[in-house]
């Protein structure tokens, strides 16, 4: 009883210490914080007030949003089934094989950006410069470049989720990378080994289960991401999804959203799954 009695006491005096220090705090300090203080709020309300929060347009949007919702609580148009399934498709394929890309592509990039494999800092810069200004674009905006270039279809998605993906990658790798441990490293070079069987003996297998786990996630994060570029004319589900709100015909777009969130809810139970197995069997190593 003693014990928790004094124990209530420290803790007590703590509480009555930090509070003390709140309400002392130097007056350089309180100014600091009430100027932070009011220029968020001040960036905030600016934010609202650009964006149109603040005026009466959302308010008269809502009963347009709510006839619109309205009409999508029943599905229609499963005489377009089997075109949406194949759109559907196509949009999976797209992402898997844009995946599949982009981290094919990123290891040789990530290699080239890592501290341990190039210890040369200016070229590391100058790799790590390439990585940040592949990811530092969405993938609409590489859809809609691509589009351009090579024309509509889901080619141009393809590439689009490469080129984010090589950069995501290129970065999550080469972390990767620099946090394997150094002792495998070390004595397979100490045993007369290459650059490579220092790589592939002494980094790969302590980096391949968190790279494919990584990639994985990826590939279900793309999904989402190639329903969206289909509006833009990258192919697949969004395309069709596009197509149908544009006149109107919200039945149809309601199938259509269902069968997306069907399928990535499919592709995320997939994904969760293999990359559970992935790290069960990272840990079992350790």
């Amino acid at each position: 009883m003693a014990d928790t009695t004094a124990s209530d006491w420290v803790e007590e005096d703590r509480r009555s210490a930090r509070l003390l220090a709140a309400i002392t705090r130097p007056a350089g300090t309180r100014l600091r914080n009430a100027a932070a203080w009011f220029f968020g709020f001040l960036i905030l309300g600016y934010a609202a007030w650009i964006s149109d929060i603040l005026s009466g347009k959302l308010l008269a949007g809502l009963p347009k949003l709510a006839g619109a919702l309205a009409m999508m609580l029943v599905p229609a148009g499963f005489e377009h089934l089997p075109e949406f399934l194949w759109a559907l498709a196509e949009t999976v394929a797209m992402a898997f094989l844009g995946t599949l890309l982009g981290a094919t592509l990123a290891l040789p990039l990530a290699l080239l950006c890592a501290r341990t494999t190039l210890p040369i800092r200016v070229l590391q810069f100058g790799f790590r410069r390439i990585s940040d200004t592949l990811r530092g674009l969405d993938h609409l905006i590489w859809a809609l470049v691509f589009v351009r270039a090579i024309g509509l279809g889901p080619l141009a998605g393809i590439f689009a989720i490469a080129l984010v993906d090589i950069g995501t990658l290129s970065k999550l790798y080469a972390e990767a990378i620099d946090n394997a441990k150094k002792g495998a490293v070390e004595g397979v070079r100490a045993s007369g080994g290459t650059w490579l069987d220092s790589f592939s003996l002494g980094i790969l297998p302590q980096v391949l289960p968190n790279m494919l786990s990584v990639t994985l996630y990826m590939w279900e994060s793309n999904t989402r991401s190639a329903t969206i570029l289909g509006i833009v004319g990258a192919g697949g589900i969004g395309y069709q999804l596009a197509d149908r709100l544009r006149v109107y015909e919200f039945g149809q777009a309601s199938l259509i959203i269902i069968l997306i969130i069907g399928t990535v809810y499919l592709i995320d139970m997939l994904s969760s799954t293999l990359r559970a197995r992935l790290i069960g069997m990272q840990g079992s190593k350790h």
